[in-house]
Protein backbone atom coordinates (compact mmCIF):
# COMPACT_ATOMS: atom_id res chain seq x y z
CA UNK A 1 0.00 0.00 0.00
CA UNK A 2 2.83 2.40 0.78
CA UNK A 3 4.29 1.95 -2.72
CA UNK A 4 0.93 2.57 -4.38
CA UNK A 5 0.22 5.67 -2.32
CA UNK A 6 3.74 7.03 -2.80
CA UNK A 7 3.26 6.71 -6.58
CA UNK A 8 -0.21 8.27 -6.44
CA UNK A 9 0.81 11.18 -4.23
CA UNK A 10 3.96 11.84 -6.30
CA UNK A 11 1.92 11.89 -9.51
CA UNK A 12 -0.73 14.15 -7.97
CA UNK A 13 1.94 16.58 -6.76
CA UNK A 14 3.59 16.46 -10.19
CA UNK A 15 0.24 17.20 -11.87
CA UNK A 16 -0.48 20.13 -9.57
CA UNK A 17 2.98 21.60 -10.20
CA UNK A 18 2.48 21.24 -13.98
CA UNK A 19 -0.92 22.92 -13.77
CA UNK A 20 0.55 25.85 -11.82
CA UNK A 21 3.49 26.16 -14.26
CA UNK A 22 1.29 26.21 -17.34
CA UNK A 23 -1.55 28.13 -15.66
CA UNK A 24 -4.04 25.78 -17.30
CA UNK A 25 -6.44 23.55 -15.47
CA UNK A 26 -7.86 21.11 -17.98
CA UNK A 27 -8.98 17.81 -16.53
CA UNK A 28 -7.52 15.99 -19.53
CA UNK A 29 -4.06 17.49 -18.98
CA UNK A 30 -4.22 16.76 -15.26
CA UNK A 31 -5.11 13.08 -15.75
CA UNK A 32 -2.58 12.69 -18.55
CA UNK A 33 0.13 13.87 -16.18
CA UNK A 34 -1.13 11.64 -13.35
CA UNK A 35 -1.26 8.45 -15.43
CA UNK A 36 1.21 8.92 -18.29
CA UNK A 37 3.72 11.77 -18.00
CA UNK A 38 7.38 11.10 -17.28
CA UNK A 39 9.87 13.39 -15.59
CA UNK A 40 8.98 16.26 -13.32
CA UNK A 41 8.89 16.97 -9.61
CA UNK A 42 8.88 14.66 -7.69
CA UNK A 43 10.13 11.41 -9.23
CA UNK A 44 7.42 8.80 -8.78
CA UNK A 45 9.86 6.03 -9.75
CA UNK A 46 12.16 7.04 -6.91
CA UNK A 47 9.21 7.40 -4.58
CA UNK A 48 7.96 3.88 -5.30
CA UNK A 49 11.31 2.15 -4.81
CA UNK A 50 12.02 4.14 -1.64
CA UNK A 51 8.61 3.19 -0.23
CA UNK A 52 9.14 -0.47 -1.14
CA UNK A 53 12.62 -0.61 0.38
CA UNK A 54 11.51 1.19 3.54
CA UNK A 55 8.44 -1.02 3.99
CA UNK A 56 10.48 -4.18 3.43
CA UNK A 57 13.07 -2.91 5.91
CA UNK A 58 10.36 -2.41 8.54
CA UNK A 59 8.59 -5.72 7.90
CA UNK A 60 11.41 -8.13 6.99
CA UNK A 61 14.33 -6.36 8.65
CA UNK A 62 17.27 -4.54 7.12
CA UNK A 63 19.36 -7.72 7.19
CA UNK A 64 16.94 -9.69 5.03
CA UNK A 65 17.82 -10.80 1.52
CA UNK A 66 14.64 -9.17 0.21
CA UNK A 67 15.64 -5.79 1.66
CA UNK A 68 19.15 -6.02 0.15
CA UNK A 69 17.68 -6.97 -3.25
CA UNK A 70 15.24 -4.05 -3.02
CA UNK A 71 18.05 -1.61 -2.24
CA UNK A 72 19.91 -2.67 -5.40
CA UNK A 73 16.70 -2.57 -7.44
CA UNK A 74 16.09 0.91 -6.08
CA UNK A 75 19.60 2.05 -6.98
CA UNK A 76 19.13 0.77 -10.54
CA UNK A 77 15.78 2.56 -10.83
CA UNK A 78 17.18 5.84 -9.50
CA UNK A 79 20.23 5.57 -11.78
CA UNK A 80 17.94 5.00 -14.74
CA UNK A 81 15.79 8.02 -13.83
CA UNK A 82 18.84 10.26 -13.42
CA UNK A 83 21.02 9.12 -16.26
CA UNK A 84 19.75 6.80 -18.95
CA UNK A 85 16.24 8.22 -19.41
CA UNK A 86 17.50 11.79 -19.20
CA UNK A 87 20.20 11.13 -21.82
CA UNK A 88 17.73 9.33 -24.10
CA UNK A 89 15.36 12.28 -23.84
CA UNK A 90 18.11 14.75 -24.73
CA UNK A 91 19.12 12.66 -27.73
CA UNK A 92 15.50 12.37 -28.89
CA UNK A 93 15.12 16.15 -28.69
CA UNK A 94 18.20 16.67 -30.89
CA UNK A 95 17.08 13.97 -33.35
CA UNK A 96 13.67 15.61 -33.66
CA UNK A 97 15.25 19.00 -34.35
CA UNK A 98 17.51 17.44 -37.01
CA UNK A 99 14.51 15.71 -38.57
CA UNK A 100 12.53 18.96 -38.72
CA UNK A 101 15.51 20.80 -40.25
CA UNK A 102 16.02 18.11 -42.90
CA UNK A 103 12.29 18.06 -43.67
CA UNK A 104 12.40 21.82 -44.33
CA UNK A 105 15.44 21.57 -46.61
CA UNK A 106 14.70 18.38 -48.52
CA UNK A 107 10.93 18.08 -48.00
CA UNK A 108 10.88 14.46 -46.92
CA UNK A 109 8.44 12.97 -44.45
CA UNK A 110 9.53 12.91 -40.83
CA UNK A 111 7.81 11.41 -37.82
CA UNK A 112 9.27 12.65 -34.52
CA UNK A 113 10.41 10.20 -31.87
CA UNK A 114 9.02 10.38 -28.34
CA UNK A 115 11.02 12.68 -26.10
CA UNK A 116 11.05 11.00 -22.70
CA UNK A 117 12.00 13.07 -19.72
CA UNK A 118 14.35 11.85 -17.04
CA UNK A 119 14.75 13.50 -13.67
CA UNK A 120 17.03 16.03 -12.09
CA UNK A 121 18.89 15.20 -8.89
CA UNK A 122 16.45 17.34 -6.85
CA UNK A 123 13.41 15.56 -8.33
CA UNK A 124 14.91 12.18 -7.41
CA UNK A 125 15.80 13.25 -3.85
CA UNK A 126 12.31 14.64 -3.23
CA UNK A 127 10.81 11.41 -4.62
CA UNK A 128 12.99 9.28 -2.34
CA UNK A 129 12.07 11.37 0.72
CA UNK A 130 8.38 11.25 -0.17
CA UNK A 131 8.42 7.46 -0.55
CA UNK A 132 10.43 7.00 2.65
CA UNK A 133 8.09 9.13 4.78
CA UNK A 134 4.93 7.60 3.32
CA UNK A 135 6.29 4.10 4.05
CA UNK A 136 7.25 5.12 7.60
CA UNK A 137 3.72 6.43 8.11
CA UNK A 138 2.13 3.23 6.73
CA UNK A 139 4.39 0.95 8.77
CA UNK A 140 3.72 2.83 12.00
CA UNK A 141 -0.07 3.06 11.72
Amino acid sequence: MSAFFSWLIAQLIKSLIEMMKRRRSSAKGFFRTVFWATGGMPSSHSSIVAALATSIGFIEGVGSSLFIAMIFYGLLTVRDALGVRRAAGSQAKILNQLGRDIKKKIDISFRPVKEIHGHTFAEVIVGILLGFFIAVAFCNL
